[in-house]
């Protein structure tokens, strides 16, 4: 539904639910930092040796250092947290090594995981005011600068998410050189926050669970969720190429060993991964965990916080990249260029300057993803597509961006109006849902988990330890705090039995109750108001089925590559749940295919 009349209500809807927010203050790049005082009466750190503790809150819950000096000098710092993994934890390590270097806390925090990064420097002050240091009195250590260009490698990729990890991975396992320049201080973007699964078809788990699903049936979901705009190409490059993907990505040893249905689906596609405990997890920072870690082993130069403002072109051609730097601008001299930033949906002007109906709306996208490459890659000759075809998901909290993952109504998660009633499909189309949503009284819903959903659930556990969710011990209290009509509510959750009971949804057509987790019988119950905001670009920089850049004059831009969301054409006016990781990982490793085959030929 590429109608307007969708985005004029949406337009609408958030001017009343989301007054006052600002859709690019959403994430742990925003929040407020806490702050350690200094002791007031300090000890000569010289004199100070021993292991002193100290203690803040990041952005996914607590953060214990321990901290060794040795006649005051910081020689080891150990840390527990309960930090969101790859995010926080990539943030921490970093900044860990620069305080242990340069013998001091003031240090710049890591972009990108700013919240982790202040706190874990704040338990480190707090350790020393511990020990009666005062850590400005610490004798820091002069460190060499090791800032060096230009750089010179086979191959450059422009951004470390999901498919520039991919990419990477893909070139180091072919014995490539390959530099990775990344605008943040850590690998992840919009990967990172990636929270239901990757969508796969033909797949050895479907067929162990004798999930009967075709890559025309993959096929079609997609053509159909994205109203048939899509470029058909692109997408049975995607549906063909996604078995592979997941048999690879469980080579590197990143299995995804959960089926689960997402919005859109006639058959269970969603491969997710699951922790120690079987229990579900979100798929974006397990697999940017496991590909930043595979990507290093093999030996991927990763440059971190440089912000590429321009392609070197020579006669037509790709060479390299020109970064921006703390420390001045960077070149990266190469063979070939694959470009994989991702969209722009925390570029708040570029997003209203394409779909001026979308201003004031709030945005679940990680705070770097602002659109950068549409710049340089114009300035480079590309051409683009449906770059007015952004897409809105529908459970989003308003106060701060969190998106609350599609996979929970694909477990069996429901949504509730303010009167307490069902009114959709919850495993409809994002669009669909999302308008449907606006239709209802305050322009939200109400999204419904039980105790059995929680307990088999460590993303819900996540969301409830972040304050998302709301704790209801019975129904009453849950239509207290949804401020409906108790019998309503009631009504509406023995409904919902009925219909997992009977595998039948006479209301709405909703499918796969007999594939849920919960039939919601089982309290306490824990609820959440939500509302659509901006998710996904599916407009982008245009790509044939090779991922080479295509110019605005239609020909191949030799040595351009990209991959991700970055691109457009693939996902039409719509993406599908679970589509944007295959989407990452299919063509990542596609662009990095097709660069080995083009420097080969050279």
């Amino acid at each position: 539904m590429k109608a307007k009349n969708l985005f004029a209500g949406l337009a609408l809807a958030l001017a009343l639910t989301s007054c006052g927010s600002n859709p690019t203050d959403t994430k742990e790049e925003t929040k407020e930092e806490a702050k350690t005082e200094q002791p007031s009466k300090a000890k000569d750190a010289s004199e100070v040796s021993g292991t002193y503790e100290g203690k803040a809150t990041g952005y996914g819950g607590d953060i214990n250092v321990k901290v060794t000096l040795d006649k005051g000098v910081i020689t080891d710092i150990e840390t527990e947290e309960n930090e969101t993994v790859s995010v926080g934890s990539q943030g921490i390590e970093r900044v860990k090594d620069e305080v242990i270097a340069r013998n001091s806390t003031d240090v710049d925090r890591a972009t990108g995981a700013t919240i982790s990064s202040a706190a874990f420097l704040s338990a480190v002050n707090e350790a020393l005011l511990t020990a009666g240091v005062d850590a400005e009195n610490l004798e820091a250590k002069d460190v060499e600068d090791d800032f060096k260009t230009p750089v010179d490698t086979e191959v450059v990729v422009v951004g470390a998410g999901g498919a520039g990890l991919s990419a990477a991975i893909q070139l180091a396992q072919d014995g490539k050189e390959v530099t990775v320049v990344e605008k943040a201080s850590i690998t992840g973007g919009n990967s990172s926050l990636a929270s239901g699964g990757m969508n796969a078809s033909e797949t050895k788990l479907q067929e162990k669970e004798g999930i009967a699903d075709t890559n025309d049936l993959f096929f079609e979901d997609t053509m159909k969720g994205g109203h048939d705009i899509n470029n058909p190409d692109l997408v049975r490059k995607m549906v063909e190429s996604s078995s592979d993907a997941i048999d690879w990505l469980e080579e590197l040893g990143a299995p995804l060993t959960q089926l689960k249905f997402s919005g859109g689906q006639t058959e269970m596609r969603t491969h997710a991964p699951v922790n120690e405990e079987g229990k579900s997890i979100p798929v974006g920072s397990y697999l940017v965990d496991k590909l930043t870690k595979k990507a290093k082993e093999l030996g991927v130069n990763f440059i971190y916080d440089a912000r590429v403002n321009e392609i070197i072109m020579e006669d037509g051609v790709a060479k390299g990249v020109v970064c921006e730097t703390k420390k001045g601008d960077l070149t990266v001299n190469a063979d070939a260029v694959i470009v994989a930033s991702g969209g722009f949906g925390s570029n708040m002007d570029m997003v209203v300057k394409y779909k001026p109906e979308l201003e004031g709306y709030v945005s679940t996208n990680a705070k770097s993803i602002t659109g950068d490459a549409v710049d340089f890659l114009e300035k480079a000759g590309a051409d683009f597509i449906d770059m007015d075809q952004i897409q809105i998901h529908p459970t989003v909290v308003q106060k701060d961006g969190s998106l609350i993952s599609e996979g929970l109504r694909g477990e069996g998660a429901i949504l509730l109006n303010q009167k307490g009633e069902r009114f959709v499909d919850e495993l409809q189309t994002r669009d669909f849902v999302s308008k449907t949503i606006l239709d209802q009284e305050g322009k939200a819903a109400y999204l419904v988990v039980d105790q059995k959903m929680m307990d088999e659930s460590a993303t819900i556990k996540k969301y409830f330890d972040k304050g998302l969710l709301e704790k209801a011990d019975d129904v009453k209290k849950l239509a207290e705090i949804m401020e409906a009509d108790e019998e309503t509510v009631k009504n509406s959750i023995e409904k919902w039995k009925e219909i997992c009971a009977n595998n039948e949804d006479p209301d709405f057509g909703r499918k796969g109750m007999d594939k849920s987790k919960s039939d919601l019988s089982k309290a306490p119950y824990y609820v959440v108001k939500i509302a659509p905001g901006i998710h996904h670009t599916m407009g982008g920089v245009k790509v044939n089925t090779n991922s080479e850049v295509i110019s605005k004059d239609e020909n191949v831009i030799p040595g351009l590559y990209a991959a991700g969301e970055v691109t457009g054409g693939i996902h039409g006016g719509n993406r599908l749940g679970g589509n944007a990781v295959t989407d990452t990982v299919v063509f990542g490793r596609n662009a990095a295919k097709s660069a080995e085959e083009y420097i080969s030929e050279k």
